[in-house]
C-alpha cells in the first residue's frame, strides 16, 4: 500500500482506538490524535505492539492551528477518521443555546474544518469517514446532539459531490448501541438495551472498525456520499432511546 497515511481523531479510547488498530491491521501506517495525552499514547503503544507504523499526538479538534499542524506533519494522507465527538443526554426543556453551540462546534465544525484541511492535502484520491450515530434519526433528550449528528450527513453528501472530481470519497458510519466505557458510565441496564434491540446484542467498537475499513479500503473507491448505519438493527425497528 506504501506510505499512505490514515488520521484517526478521537484515538484515544472506544471506536478512535478500534478503528487506529484495525487500520493498522489493514496496512495503513497511522497517525492517532485526542484531546487526553495519556490515553492517545496507549492506543500508539497498542498499535506498536500489535507490528503497525504509528505517529501520535495530542489534538483539540476545535483548534484549527493545532489541524492545520496536524496535517503538516503528514506526507502521504490518504483517509481522514473523523472519530472525535462528545456527547451528552438533556430533556428538550431544559436545552440551552449553548448546548447546540458545544456541540456543533466539536462534532459538526471541527469535523468540516479538518476534512477541509485533509482534501487539500490528499493529492492522490483519498477516503474521509465520519461517524455520525443513529441518533441522527431522532432520540429522546437528545436534541442538540441528534442536530448535531444530522448535521454531518448532509455535509457528507454535499463533500462527496464537490470532491468527487478530486476521487476523495466521502461518506458517514452512524454507531448505534455501542458498547464502550463512555456506555458504561452512564450507568444504563446494558441487558435491557440489548434486549430492545432487533439483534439483541449491543454493537462493539470493532463493528464501528470492521465498517471503517470497507470504507478506507482503496477498493471501495465507487462509494460516496453514503451512510452506513451499523445499529443491531435499531433503525428499522426496536424501542429503545437511542
Amino acid at each position: 500500500m506504501g506510505m499512505k497515511w490514515a488520521l484517526i481523531t478521537g484515538a484515544g479510547g472506544g471506536i478512535g482506538r478500534a478503528v487506529a488498530l484495525r487500520l493498522s491491521q489493514d496496512g495503513f501506517p497511522v497517525y492517532v490524535t485526542d484531546i487526553n495525552e495519556a490515553h492517545v499514547r496507549e492506543t500508539a503503544r497498542l498499535v506498536k505492539q500489535s507490528g503497525g507504523d504509528v505517529r501520535s499526538s495530542v489534538l483539540d479538534v476545535s483548534d484549527e492551528d493545532e489541524q492545520q499542524n496536524v496535517i503538516d506533519q503528514i506526507d502521504g494522507l490518504y483517509a481522514v477518521v473523523n472519530s472525535a465527538g462528545i456527547y451528552w443526554t438533556k430533556p428538550y426543556d431544559t436545552i440551552a443555546a449553548d448546548d447546540f453551540n458545544r456541540q456543533f462546534a466539536t462534532n459538526v465544525t471541527a469535523m468540516f474544518t479538518l476534512s477541509q484541511k485533509a482534501a487539500r492535502a490528499m493529492h492522490d484520491g483519498g477516503r474521509i469517514i465520519s461517524l455520525s450515530s443513529r441518533a441522527a434519526l431522532g432520540g429522546r433528550n437528545n436534541t442538540h446532539y441528534s442536530a448535531a449528528k444530522a448535521a454531518i450527513l448532509g455535509m457528507t453528501k454535499s463533500m462527496a459531490l464537490e470532491l468527487a472530481h478530486l476521487q476523495i470519497t466521502v461518506n458517514a458510519i452512524a454507531p448505534g448501541v455501542i458498547l464502550t466505557d463512555m456506555l458504561r458510565k452512564r450507568g444504563d441496564d446494558l441487558d435491557s438495551l440489548a434486549a430492545e434491540l432487533p439483534l439483541k446484542k449491543l454493537g462493539e467498537p470493532d463493528d464501528i472498525a470492521h465498517a471503517v475499513s470497507y470504507l478506507a479500503d482503496p477498493r471501495a473507491g465507487f462509494v460516496t456520499g453514503q451512510v452506513l448505519l451499523v445499529d443491531g438493527g435499531r433503525s428499522i425497528g426496536g424501542s429503545n432511546p437511542f
